[in-house]
């Protein structure tokens, strides 16, 4: 068998992984067209079947089991040698990719990102928002901004400092309700609610207040959405302090309630963080996280 095009091998890993070659295609940033031609050449090449259809989902055959733990060794092999590869970079100009959740990428990072592009105008900065934590060990991005401690001893984290959040409404919805304070009072109003699932409804509850699923007037998973709704009078919701206090048109209500305090954690991979330009954006990252930089 000749050696095998690495582009092709991610093809198969990826659409394994995946189980779906348009969810590999977008993945790898392909056409789906080219996706499964990079499949059907490996299958060639090998001279083994290695997907079947399901429907619209790709299952490996007995072969493509046997086979996917040594893919994954090479994936993983020429991952950690890009990691090394990119951790020797002394550039100062490149792009560093930043993931956070979706309103610290929203509301804080935007200023944070001007400020370091006055600073350092050879670095431009690619902002992932994402609430999953996104995997550092496979470069879906250089730095991370997590609320928990990563676990992988790959990773070097720097807790940045501990911040709160509380409850807000809008100018409009306290005009009209009235300023609730106290937990007791929370039963009886409309809240903007985060998931149908009860996860969020759970997580109120343990914070002491006694509120039902006919508390929630709206959903939205989404934390920017569930901010806007919140801003047009559905109801209370809870935001990091300093983005609701740099929101015009809110309100902090349910004083009463302690808030909820939670860490920022600045998270890298090790051998990244020996890149000029990565320690560059991590250390301005962690002077504006600790002063609590807002627009």
């Amino acid at each position: 068998m000749d050696k095998l095009d690495w582009n092709q091998l991610r093809a198969f890993l990826e659409t394994a992984e995946t189980g779906s070659l348009s969810a590999a295609a977008r993945k790898l940033g392909l056409t789906q067209p080219t996706l499964s031609r990079q499949v059907a050449a490996i299958e060639q090449r090998m001279g083994v079947t290695l997907f079947e259809r399901v429907g619209k989902a790709m299952a490996l055959t007995p072969t493509g089991l046997d086979l996917l733990e040594h893919a994954r060794a090479m994936g993983a092999a020429a991952q950690a040698l890009g990691v090394a590869a990119s951790g020797r970079s002394q550039a100062v100009g490149g792009v560093v990719s930043v993931s956070a959740s979706d309103a610290v990428a929203s509301y804080l990072l935007p200023p944070l990102v001007r400020r370091l592009r006055e600073q350092e105008p050879g670095i431009s900065i690619e902002v992932i928002p994402s609430n999953a934590f996104s995997d550092l060990l496979r470069r879906e991005a250089d730095i991370a901004i997590r609320h928990a401690k990563p676990e992988q001893p790959e990773l070097i984290a720097r807790l940045i400092r501990e911040a709160s959040a509380c409850f807000y409404a809008s100018e409009d919805w306290v005009r009209t309700h009235g300023h609730p304070r106290s937990a007791e009072e929370a039963a009886a109003l409309p809240f903007v609610g985060s998931d149908r699932s009860g996860q969020y409804l759970g997580y109120l509850r343990q914070h002491g207040l006694p509120l039902t699923e006919a508390n929630f007037s709206c959903y939205a998973d989404h934390t920017v959405a569930h901010w806007a709704l919140v801003r047009q009078g559905m109801g209370i919701g809870a935001m990091m302090d300093e983005i609701a206090q740099a929101t015009p048109g809110i309100v902090r209500v349910l004083d009463d309630v302690p808030p909820v305090i939670f860490p920022i954690w600045l998270v890298t991979h090790r051998e990244l963080r020996t890149a000029r330009r990565i320690r560059v954006v991590f250390e301005a990252l962690a002077q504006g996280l600790q002063e609590g930089c807002t627009p």
